[in-house]
């Protein structure tokens, strides 16, 4: 059903943009107001990844550049790309696998900038699958025969997953996914309602202030340097507003500097779009915040991602859509 609901989405958008629908020149992106700046809708996920995108709007980044943002939440990549396409939003955020996914179901999108990276450190990393207290679950390996919770099926979490269990020696075919949005999942997992989630921050560390532990840290044992999601606009709005694309480029690559740079403030931007503060506001796990796509990451990705049958038999072209 689930799967289901995310190729009703995808078919949406291209039948959206196929018909003209949706054009871009339509949307928020077209209404100045007396002080010359643009309204410019962005859809997010109310994760520790868009941080540096708040953290950008509070410092200025976008406001002198003409940019008047306004951000609205959604549960995954996978429902942003069709708000895109349709032009609810100018600009989204989303995992890259769902943006290799649409490309190869012809939907009209363009990566613009970076949006995170996983920091590197198994163990300690931005996302994690994690089991509860007293599970029989001591690696990835064991994951084999148990339900795993990710935030949306057949996508850059399950696929990522699946290697660490491969990579561990287990049969990666044999562990059963469900989606969940990720602020419901410790409290699932807490409840045995499934062996184990994948989970992004800050619900990770809210698992782990429960009981929980990580298992597995699937980004970066999948590539120490992965580029795990970017920020993308329509391929129409690339063509009828580039200067606007140009400003938005800008003001992001600026963000992502900074917050690389301060990362106290970028952490404490999360009290803001999220309902965390005291302990885990200080206790969760920050990614990387490169403004340089790696573009080698993304191969393996998509390489996994073909091995997995999540493209439906075609090759995304990555040079397309980041470069």
């Amino acid at each position: 059903m689930q799967r289901r609901v995310f190729g009703l989405a995808v078919t949406l958008a291209t039948v959206v943009a196929a018909a003209g629908c949706g054009s871009s020149s339509s949307g928020a992106g077209d209404s100045a107001s007396s002080g010359g700046t643009t309204q410019v809708k962005v859809g997010v996920i109310p994760i520790v990844d868009v941080a540096p995108l708040y953290l950008g709007q509070k410092k200025g980044f976008f406001t002198k550049r003409g940019i008047d943002l306004k951000m609205e939440t959604a549960q995954g990549g996978a429902a942003i790309v069709p708000g895109v396409v349709s032009g609810q939003f100018q600009f989204g955020f989303s995992n890259v696998t769902s943006l290799m996914i649409a490309q190869t179901k012809g939907v009209p999108i363009k990566s613009v900038v970076n949006g995170v990276a996983t920091n590197g450190k198994i163990g300690a990393d931005v996302t994690g699958v994690a089991v509860k207290k007293d599970s029989s679950i001591k690696s990835a390996k064991d994951l084999v025969g148990k339900t795993v919770a990710v935030n949306t099926l057949q996508n850059i979490g399950d696929t990522t997953v699946r290697e660490s269990v491969r990579k561990a020696g287990g049969d990666p075919s044999k562990v059963k996914f469900v989606e969940m949005p990720f602020d419901q999942m410790p409290a699932a997992l807490d409840g045995g309602q499934v062996d184990a989630a994948w989970m992004g921050e800050p619900a990770l560390t809210i698992a782990k202030g429960q009981g929980a532990s990580v298992v597995a840290s699937p980004f970066a044992e999948t590539d120490p340097k992965l580029t795990a999601a970017t920020y993308f606009t329509s391929t129409q709005l690339l063509q009828q507003k580039p200067d606007l694309v140009k400003k938005f480029t800008a003001a992001m690559t600026e963000s992502l500097e900074y917050a690389s740079q301060h990362p106290d403030e970028a952490r404490q931007m999360l009290t803001g779009y999220t309902k965390i503060s005291g302990p885990v506001l200080k206790e969760l796990t920050l990614p990387a915040w490169p403004t340089e796509i790696d573009m080698a990451s993304l191969q393996k990705l998509a390489s996994l991602g073909e091995q997995d049958g999540i493209f439906g038999g075609k090759k995304p072209d990555l040079n397309a859509l980041f470069s």
